[in-house]
């Protein structure tokens, strides 16, 4: 390495220490589109399961509302790299953004955060080992799990089954939330 890259190197990574600790924030957090959604719109629907059922493809309905998890590797979106937002597939609430989304080598969509106001968390013993499955705050379908293996600047890998996701091309109006 020559000898000014080295000390641009240094002097950039040593600026983290002298900036302003708000700065730092604003920017890992610049990862979040713009999703306008009032507050009351997060309050969880208070639909049955069953519900659900004619809204939605079968294999997506038992994803959502029965915890299922499509074969690895057989989603489309795993694959989808254009700028946009990912929705809930049930009630169209953005949940990610494709500025977070990364291949993670698992076979499934996987982003390194969330709109973390739009989900839910509880522990899940399904694999005899406690893991954090999420679910869409709104209508409480299970997307999939959080893991602590993904990269900077979350350390966050949100892995996530592509049948309970759609995706809106950036530039296209989003879909008016559904329940």
């Amino acid at each position: 390495m020559k000898r000014r890259h080295l000390l641009s190197s240094i002097l950039a990574g040593g600026a983290l220490y002298i900036l302003p600790s708000s700065w730092v924030v604003a920017r890992q957090t610049q990862y979040h589109h713009d999703v306008s959604v009032p507050e009351k719109a997060l309050k969880p629907l208070e639909h049955g399961v069953d519900w659900w059922r004619d809204k939605l493809p079968d294999a997506a309905w038992q994803i959502l509302f029965q915890a299922e998890t499509e074969p690895a590797g057989s989603s489309p979106l795993n694959g989808e790299d254009r700028s946009g937002t990912f929705v809930c597939a049930a009630c169209y609430l953005p949940l990610f953004s494709s500025d977070t989304k990364y291949e993670s080598g698992t076979g499934w969509p996987s982003f390194w955060a969330a709109h973390e106001k739009h989900m839910g968390t509880k522990t899940d013993y399904k694999a005899f080992w406690p893991r954090t499955e999420y679910h869409c705050i709104r209508c409480g379908g299970h997307q999939g799990h959080v893991f602590d293996d993904g990269p900077d600047p979350t350390g966050k890998r949100w892995c996530n089954n592509g049948l309970a996701l759609q995706f809106v091309p950036g530039g296209e109006i989003l879909p008016a939330l559904r329940g």
